[in-house]
């Protein structure tokens, strides 16, 4: 039975991943005394006993974490920013190509994607590899998220009883372009250039929605929005966690409006196809903490100890 370390599990990701593995039967998940979680004597210990360590880090804790790991069969999941990009890193999205999850399986090091990245690889990388969509592009992106995930301190500013008025209202941020997630959106969405990303953060704990706007006659060849439709159904057809929604589901949505928190407390990412004769909106809805983070964790850490990719992960 394969020994798992969370370090940093006291974080958001960190409580979440430990909620979905603390009744496994099928690992064993060492645990650090509280007390020492900052002990880097007790850490090293703990990381070079496990077969499979999750980091639930900021960037530079992850890699002095990495530099602690000693023995060189102890497989990594990193859940921070620090090796998304890195070379030697194998990117934790089973579903963005269809090489991915063999790559995850035979994988030491492995990456868990960003929340936002994960909506827009799975959008867009499908397109490029279809040769529906040139890679030279120029994409942007608008995306909603839960506050959960900009961590404690902002949990805390949102769940404050004296909270200011104006966190009732959506608040795009990260305006200076330079979005942390920028990088791997583009380098695992195949793009030529970094999409035009503009993220908002709103007024409920979990959820998300990430939109990529088209016009039809920028696609390659000729397209209408079925098409398109028809090109990402097929990409994903056997897949358990990405479901391609009908066209038209739009008119199922209560009042016409599409509820971002309706894949929370799953592993599971919905996407639409929106459009008429001349644009078309692609659509990525998920649990930020889910699919975006923890449960995403837990489904490359399945992958990577083979066990079923779905135990602990809900559909």
């Amino acid at each position: 039975m394969a020994k798992v370390f969370i370090d940093g599990q006291e974080g958001t990701t960190g409580l979440q991943i430990h909620d979905r593995l603390k009744d496994r039967t099928d690992i064993e998940l060492i645990e650090i005394d509280p007390e020492l979680r900052k002990d880097p004597n007790e850490r090293r210990k703990l990381l070079n006993m496990a077969d499979l360590v999750i980091l639930c880090l900021p960037d530079e804790a992850a890699r002095e974490a990495i530099s602690m790991v000693e023995k060189s069969n102890i497989k990594v999941i990193d859940a921070s920013t620090a090796h998304r990009t890195s070379p030697g890193w194998v990117y934790g999205l089973p579903e963005a190509t269809h090489s991915q999850r063999e790559a995850i399986k035979h994988a030491r090091f492995v990456a868990n994607p960003g929340c936002y990245p994960t909506g827009f690889v799975l959008l867009v990388r499908p397109l490029i590899e279809k040769v529906v969509l040139d890679p030279a592009s120029k994409i942007s992106c608008n995306a909603l998220s839960g506050y959960s995930g900009a961590g404690k301190k902002l949990i805390a500013v949102y769940e404050a009883p004296d909270r200011a008025a104006d966190l009732l209202a959506p608040r795009p941020y990260a305006l200076s372009l330079k979005h942390k997630h920028v990088p791997e959106m583009r380098a695992m969405a195949l793009l030529h250039s970094a999409p035009l990303f503009t993220p908002t953060v709103c007024p409920f704990y979990k959820g998300m929605v990430v939109t990529v706007p088209l016009f039809l006659s920028s696609l390659k060849g000729t397209h209408t929005v079925s098409t398109v439709h028809d090109t990402l159904k097929k990409f994903y057809a056997n897949e358990t966690f990405v479901k391609v929604m009908p066209l038209d589901s739009d008119k199922e949505f209560e009042g016409g409006f599409l509820n971002p928190t309706s894949c929370n407390d799953t592993n599971r990412c919905e996407l639409f196809v929106f459009g008429n004769n001349e644009q078309i909106i692609l659509t990525a809805r998920l649990d930020n903490l889910g699919k975006g983070a923890s449960g995403a964790a837990v489904q490359n850490m399945n992958i990577m100890l083979g066990l079923p990719e779905d135990s602990g992960l809900s559909i």
